[in-house]
């Protein structure tokens, strides 16, 4: 059977424009219709049957109430399909709101949030509680089993801080005091492979703590990459607001292998905040994950077009090249 994402015969045609968000119900369609979508679906099904797919969900999706709905009634359906999907969350301006509220001063190094003792502690508070209890709350009233936890638990990350960054201007690494931010270290996924080998599903807070005890703010496109490394998942999905990689034309380009992934990195085609994500989707193949989506979050139902349609919604960045041939 051949790959979706991965053959040049199954056009993932949804790519070519960006999808815009919207909120309407999709229009009534016939039973007839009905059937066939769902006979078309079938090949998909059986190609991530049991398999396990890890989705970091944020961005634009997470503060609009009928995306998140959709979100969850993905994530249900995927568990009733015989798929184990792995939610892993963030939640940076839930995180800066409760700043705001508790007038504590936020600073930002790169992207990543200068973190001290005090700010530590809310996002904590915000990530493995408030939010990862929405999550999972969404899910179970969509009819799914939801599971709320965070790296702390069972030791599912341990993480080090981070103490040096690239130089944006010379590439060269440099000294760098960002409080309490992590950079995954170790993952023992024990707890996880519990919970989803049950009709549960996982819901995780990218909170871990270090060897010496301390809790660390990990970057949740990072923790979602390094579980799915070491999970070997089938895919990961990384939910976003941008519509993908855009070639210079600003067109969405629908699939890169590794090789052109670094060559649009070299010429400036990828630019700017998606280097590094690119960068990290290239580390998750390299390390045996079949392929990773950057999938347009603002998209209703997006996990369900990406992994059950040949319709998707983002950038796929994959092992092999275009005539279907290990790069």
């Amino acid at each position: 059977m051949n790959e979706k994402s991965l053959t040049p015969d199954q056009p993932r045609s949804g790519h070519g424009q960006s999808n815009p968000p919207h909120k309407n119900a999709s229009p009534e369609v016939s039973a007839h219709v009905q059937a066939r979508i769902l006979a078309e679906a079938l090949p998909h099904l059986i190609r991530y049957d049991e398999q396990t797919v890890v989705i970091k969900f944020g961005g634009h999706a997470m503060g609009d109430a009928a995306l998140a709905d959709a979100f969850a009634q993905d994530i249900v359906y995927l568990k009733q399909s015989g798929v184990n999907p792995i939610v892993v969350h963030g939640g940076g301006p839930q995180i800066a709101a409760m700043l705001k509220k508790l007038e504590i001063k936020s600073d930002f190094v790169q992207g990543l949030r200068v973190t001290d003792k005090p700010t530590v502690e809310v996002v904590e508070m915000v990530l493995a509680g408030a939010i990862n209890k929405e999550i999972v709350s969404a899910i179970n009233r969509q009819g799914g089993k939801a599971v709320g936890i965070c790296g702390k638990d069972a030791n599912l990350m341990v993480a080090k801080r981070i103490t040096h960054l690239p130089d944006p201007d010379s590439n060269l690494l440099k000294a760098i005091d960002i409080g309490y931010v992590g950079d995954p270290l170790e993952v023992n996924p024990h707890i996880v492979d519990v919970i989803s080998k049950s009709d549960l599903i996982p819901v995780i807070a990218p909170v871990a703590s270090s060897r010496e005890g301390e809790t660390l703010n990990v970057n949740a496109d990072t923790f979602a990459s390094a579980l799915a490394a070491r999970m070997k998942a089938k895919r990961l999905l990384l939910l976003t607001d941008v519509a993908g990689v855009l070639d210079k034309d600003k067109n969405l380009i629908t699939r890169l292998t590794i090789e052109e992934a670094r060559a649009l990195i070299k010429d400036g085609t990828i630019n700017g905040g998606m280097i590094p994500k690119i960068e990290g989707c290239i580390e998750v193949v390299e390390a045996g994950v079949e392929a990773v989506v950057i999938i347009d979050g603002r998209v209703p139902h997006c996990v369900l077009l990406e992994l059950f349609t040949e319709h998707g919604v983002g950038t796929l960045v994959g092992q092999r090249s275009k005539t279907g041939r290990k790069a």
